[in-house]
């Protein structure tokens, strides 16, 4: 283990004054959203949506977000032990709170968070940075598969149901193309290694020679490390399916959570359809603020609209509990376990 040096490390990025900039801006972007969002649909007939509230089904949707994030720290820990890291699972599912945390919070957090959560679980476990980030590239390729097939699967019942206007068909085809463009993409990286590492060398040549911190033998170096350990994972096939089986139960559980919340307002949704609908607000996660937040809710809203007929100012609220229950409950979780690795560090 990495001892006290491993917290402040941890601590000194959180701090940094850049981060901490960007941070908070992208929570002031998101905040103006979300109260647009709310302007068009009439804060006073949102307020009255949730009036009537029902807490027990936002109890059990938070309870569902927090199952979902510990099937998929139980799929990390089956993916560092095929690479010979071996952490209890009590100490890893922590881990994985806090590098949530740090995704959540961070602007495009969610498209390119993984080589500051490899950060963090090197820090948190002794293990190598490349065995760290080949571990976390690898649990999010398996993430994608359940990702992609519940999304053709409320996909495949929209279009059996006649129920998919052309609003929607371009998100529709968007999933589509990204189903096939992103494992084509891990095939070629995968087959053309040599060519992966020619590339990304000769981007970094003209940085290397500007600062002592980097050097093109220190990144073919870690290039090379991080492949062999991704060969190691490709070799354990009924490991990895294991892993999967958690990638697909943490999808279920973080999908729930939509069902829940239409329920808490006294609305119900087409359990086919959330597997639709979740999938194709997450790639609102790409906007420049925390957790896509602004994008998501908006996304949530022009979906449920016009694909279940529910009033606009409903739909908007559905989206609001859902994203308390899935998101800000997340943050508070992820941001426990932070304290908590920074505490035992």
């Amino acid at each position: 283990m990495t001892g006290s040096n491993g917290g402040t490390a941890i601590l000194d990025q959180f701090a940094e004054r850049r981060t901490l900039t960007k941070i908070v801006a992208g929570f002031v972007i998101a905040a103006v959203l979300l109260y647009l969002l709310g302007v068009s649909a009439g804060w006073d007939r949102i307020f009255v949506a949730l009036r009537d509230a029902q807490p027990r089904w936002l109890a059990l949707a938070c309870l569902s977000t927090l199952l979902g994030l510990v099937a998929w720290g139980k799929a990390w820990q089956v993916v560092l032990a095929v690479i010979g890291i071996d952490v209890p699972f009590r100490r890893l599912v922590v881990t994985y709170f806090a590098a949530t945390f740090a995704n959540y919070v961070t602007p495009f957090g969610q498209a390119g968070g993984e080589p500051f959560i490899a950060y963090v679980l090197s820090q948190d476990t002794g293990a190598s940075y490349e065995d760290s980030l080949a571990s976390v590239v690898t649990a999010d390729l398996l993430n994608l598969l359940p990702f992609f097939n519940f999304a053709a699967i409320g996909l495949a019942v929209l279009v059996l149901r006649a129920q998919l206007p052309d609003a929607i068909r371009p998100l529709a085809f968007g999933l589509t193309a990204l189903a096939v463009a992103i494992p084509a993409l891990a095939y070629v990286g995968w087959n053309h290694r040599k060519g992966v590492e020619a590339g990304v060398l000769r981007v970094l040549a003209p940085i290397a020679h500007r600062t002592k911190r980097l050097s093109v033998e220190g990144a073919r170096e870690r290039i090379e490390r991080f492949y062999a350990s991704l060969e190691i994972l490709a070799a354990e096939p009924r490991e990895l399916l294991y892993a999967l089986v958690f990638s697909y139960a943490g999808w279920v559980l973080f999908a729930i959570p939509l069902y829940l919340a239409a329920r808490t307002l006294g609305t119900e949704i087409d359990p086919l359809l959330v597997l639709f609908i979740v999938p194709a607000s997450t790639i609102a996660g790409l906007m420049p603020t925390p957790g896509g937040t602004g994008g998501v809710e908006a996304v949530l809203v022009g979906l449920l609209d016009p694909l279940l007929g529910i009033p606009y100012a409903t739909a908007t609220a559905i989206a609001l509990v859902y994203r308390l229950a899935s998101y800000w409950f997340g943050i508070v979780v992820g941001g426990i376990g932070a304290l908590y690795v920074i505490a035992r560090a």
